[in-house]
């Protein structure tokens, strides 16, 4: 089966920082693909690359950028507009500060619509109102009047989940979509991604440094460290067999009901991640992993872990046996 999405060997260049360095994924439809790694390890700029959003003074070079089997790379800013918001769309982090606060909900949404398909206002509007009510928001004729600060946390999220159903997208690009919301909300968030893409068969691509999220809901898993994917598999395989020594130590931080002893620290990774400049090259974690040699500053081996698992290390698969329960 073809990925409707698939990106090769994505780099990205800010100015004097190799914020994406080599980074190549995919995504079927139908599934979950979860994007994760600590704060700064370039998993929003590998999404708003594949958009084609990322800031001025920016440099992009992919070895291949397919939607639906088509090459996107290449396209220019008009063809990106007709793409974006119609068949693959992005919800934000910030709920805040993606929705315009000078329009009302309505508007914002069908604008949506009318862009892409030329929809009728009056149809436009009762497409809104029909996606506020099935991601759960009452009175949606109300809420299209209203404007995004008359809205909670929770509402603004649902209200951004909605605009990017306006058109029945194939991919939806969903970046922290629980971030500061409360265990209740992030749950009801959750739920509501899974129904929505069990009933129109989205492709996902979720960005997250939520392990629990993963847990629940992914398909497949890609770990980011440095601006690379250091470890790729199955859900299930990555929790039961992490290879890399990073990923082994996001899974150690992960408090476990019953194991962890009161009064005792937390699990905690040593430092921080760096910031990769253009030509580095070895390990970007090596500075902060207790397994580190002299082979680590150089080339670094993509190694096969097992089945559609795959991790960037020097170690040899199985060095650590399986992961703690």
């Amino acid at each position: 089966m073809s990925a409707l999405l698939e990106v090769q060997g994505l780099r990205v260049t800010i100015g004097s920082t190799a914020a994406v360095r080599g980074v190549s994924l995919s995504v079927n439809k139908g599934e979950t693909h979860c994007l994760v790694g600590e704060s700064g390890c370039g998993k929003s700029i590998t999404a708003l690359s594949v958009m084609g959003l990322l800031p001025k003074g920016s440099l992009r070079e992919t070895q291949a950028l397919r939607f639906a089997g088509e090459e996107i790379g290449r396209y220019d800013e008009r063809q990106m507009e007709r793409l974006r918001g119609d068949r693959m769309a992005m919800i934000f982090q910030e709920p805040m500060t993606s929705l315009n606060p000078a329009y009302t909900v309505g508007s914002q949404m069908t604008e949506v619509l009318r862009r892409h398909r030329g929809t009728p206002r009056a149809q436009a509007v009762d497409r809104a109102a029909e996606l506020l009510a099935r991601v759960g928001i009452t009175a949606p004729g109300l809420r299209l009047g209203q404007y995004p600060h008359q809205l909670s946390g929770g509402l603004r999220q649902r209200v951004m989940i909605a605009m990017a159903l306006m058109c029945d997208p194939e991919l939806l690009i969903a970046d922290e979509p629980t971030t500061a919301l409360d265990v209740t909300v992030q749950a009801q968030i959750l739920r509501l991604l899974a129904g929505i893409q069990k009933d129109l068969g989205l492709g996902i691509l979720l960005i997250t440094h939520d392990l629990g999220i993963v847990a629940r809901i992914a398909d497949r898993v890609s770990v980011m460290y440095a601006g690379e994917v250091v470890e790729s598999a199955p859900t299930a395989a990555l929790f039961a067999a992490p290879e890399h020594p990073y990923t082994r130590g996001l899974l150690s931080c992960v408090p476990v009901p019953g194991k962890v002893k009161r009064d005792e620290p937390l699990g905690s990774i040593p430092g921080v991640v760096p910031r990769i400049r253009p030509g580095f090259a070895g390990c970007g974690f090596r500075d902060r992993c207790s397994r580190a040699s002299a082979a680590c500053a150089g080339a670094i081996p993509r190694r096969n872990a097992g089945d559609s698992h795959e991790v960037l290390c020097t170690l040899e698969p199985g060095w650590g046996g399986k992961a703690a329960a």
